[in-house]
């Protein structure tokens, strides 16, 4: 039996508003987009062992932190960190401590962590 992942879906109220800002976060195209649900990804063509992000549009409320995240390696952090603030996320504290990646929160609460600089070795 052959399977692959055909995306990873992110539940959200707002599909059009939160996968406009991953688009301008990573850069990616807006694939396809209704009323409920917005894919991008970096590309236009299936990649194998590449999948775009579905956002979907579910009622319920977030609750507890995200069971699954992004980790976004930069070429700068704190440039990077900068320019998401920029883009409507926030630094979010869930219980982290003293790290060297930044957690931070998109426009519904959707945590990911911003890593070190690729130039210093991302962790």
């Amino acid at each position: 039996m052959t399977v692959v992942i055909d995306s990873l879906v992110v539940d959200c109220h707002d599909p059009q508003a939160v996968a406009q800002f991953w688009s301008a976060a990573l850069d990616w195209p807006i694939l396809s987009e209704s009323e409920d649900e917005v894919m991008i990804a970096p590309f236009q063509e299936p990649h194998p062992g590449a999948f775009p992000v579905l956002f979907g549009r579910n009622p319920d409320e977030k609750r507890v932190k995200n069971r699954w995240h992004f980790d976004l390696a930069p070429d700068d952090q704190a440039v990077e960190v900068a320019r998401l603030e920029g883009l409507g996320a926030q630094r979010a504290d869930i219980g982290q401590g003293d790290v060297p990646w930044v957690v931070m929160a998109d426009i519904e609460g959707n945590e990911f962590c911003v890593l070190k600089s690729l130039k210093n070795g991302a962790e």
